[in-house]
């Protein structure tokens, strides 16, 4: 690595250079135009520059900052090589990624004070909700974590099934009961049984609807109610999964979650089948909420740790 220490092992860097692959080539592609025939950075290659980064996903307001940090250098510096441009770059996504995330995460620990942690996992269907609960599973439990699983989606049925078969595979029970069941029930349910097995980790699955948000908010904000009738201070985490394959949109459901309950972290999936990167830095500036996990690919070992200073190299080199 060029600008940061080795954090991740050589295998995790190379899954999360591959992930990246198709986000790194555009960008990296749209950056050799927006400079070619350019020695130095001037207005132009600043308005390209912007263009790239809206086009790459890194949304308006956050771009905006980057080309105004990168114009105070400009300034200072009085003459700004573009040969130096993508050097820039990494330093000010990372210094903005910086502000929310503490980067120097590697493995899935949590805390050992707040037995059993309770994770509500919360997404619009589609997005890998349910896959994420299940690798996440996979990852506490190889730590010799004791993990239980909690089907509160209660109005689809495939969802409970889809969890049952995650369940199955990682080889970690899973309190459910019947579709149309109350949701909060499952999740007191879950909680009471993870109490009994002295379990470590427990992570709830939600209703990914967002049609209607005050229903969403009700039932969101009953669900934890329920969950302090039994230990108060639960849950010690609400993680909202995003499609990072949406782009924009993934912006707006971020929007929505954020309304709807308080998101503590991030969890954005998809990122090896997508070129749209670049919403990593966006969503994570934008609502100032860390990114946790990254998806980078379809294995169940595919899900990682954000690290901003891997992920900025990965991004960038």
């Amino acid at each position: 690595m060029s600008l940061f220490k080795r954090i991740f092992s050589k295998e995790k860097k190379e899954t999360l250079d591959k992930g990246l692959e198709k986000s790194k080539t555009s960008f990296l592609n749209k950056l050799s135009k927006a400079v070619a025939g350019k020695s130095k950075v001037d207005d132009e290659v600043l308005d390209n520059l912007e263009e790239v980064l809206v086009s790459s996903d890194v949304g308006v307001e956050t771009t905006l900052k980057i080309i105004d940090s990168i114009e105070s250098r400009v300034a200072k510096d009085k003459y700004f090589g573009t040969d130096e441009l993508n050097k820039i770059l990494r330093e000010e996504i990372a210094a903005l990624l910086a502000l929310t995330n503490v980067g120097n995460e590697t493995d899935f620990d949590i805390p050992k004070d707040k037995k059993p942690y309770v994770i509500m996992v919360v997404g619009v269907n589609g997005v890998g909700k349910t896959t994420t609960i299940g690798k996440l599973a996979f990852q506490f439990k190889k730590q010799g974590l004791k993990v239980v699983l909690g089907a509160a989606d209660t109005f689809r049925a495939a969802a409970i099934e889809q969890l049952q078969i995650w369940a199955d595979r990682v080889d970690v029970p899973m309190v459910r009961q019947d579709m149309g069941s109350d949701p909060a029930s499952v999740a007191f349910d879950t909680l009471q049984s993870a109490i009994r097995q002295d379990a470590d980790v427990v992570i709830i699955d939600t209703a990914g609807r967002l049609h209607n948000k005050v229903n969403l908010m009700n039932e969101l904000t009953k669900i934890k109610r329920v969950m302090q009738k039994v230990t108060p201070d639960k849950p010690d985490e609400v993680l909202l999964v995003l499609d990072g394959s949406t782009g924009q949109n993934a912006f707006e459901q971020a929007k929505q979650f954020t309304k709807a309950t308080e998101v503590t972290a991030l969890a954005i999936t998809k990122l090896d089948g997508t070129a749209k990167g670049g919403v990593v830095i966006g969503i994570s500036d934008q609502f100032q909420i860390p990114v946790k996990y990254i998806g980078v690919g379809e294995g169940i070992d595919d899900l990682q740790v954000f690290n901003k200073f891997e992920f900025v190299d990965s991004f960038f080199n």
